[in-house]
C-alpha cells in the first residue's frame, strides 16, 4: 500500500512527542505530566492506526468491487486489525 504524506505527517509528529516525552524522564519530570503526554502518544497512534486501515480498507473494497469479488472478508480483517491494536 503506499502512504500518502499525510500519514506521513502524523507519524513524524507522534515521533516529536515521543522525543519529548523522553526529554521529560531524562530532566526527571513529574510522573503526573510524563503519563499524560505517554497517553496524547497513544492516542494519537491509535488516531494513525484507524487512519491506516480505514485508507487501505477503501482501497481494498474499491478494487475487490471493481473485480467482482466479495468484501466481507477483508471488512472483517479490517475490524480484526482494529481490536488488536487496542
Amino acid at each position: 500500500m503506499k502512504y500518502d504524506k499525510l500519514v506521513e505527517n502524523r507519524l513524524k509528529r507522534i515521533e516529536g512527542q515521543l522525543r519529548g516525552v523522553i526529554r521529560m524522564v531524562e530532566n526527571d519530570g513529574e510522573c503526573r505530566d510524563v503519563v499524560m503526554q505517554l497517553s496524547a502518544v497513544r492516542s494519537a497512534v491509535d488516531r494513525a492506526i484507524g487512519v491506516i486501515v480505514s485508507d487501505n480498507l477503501e482501497t481494498c473494497v474499491r478494487e475487490s468491487i471493481e473485480k467482482g469479488e466479495s468484501t466481507e472478508n477483508m471488512v472483517k480483517e479490517a475490524v480484526d486489525l482494529l481490536v488488536k491494536s487496542r
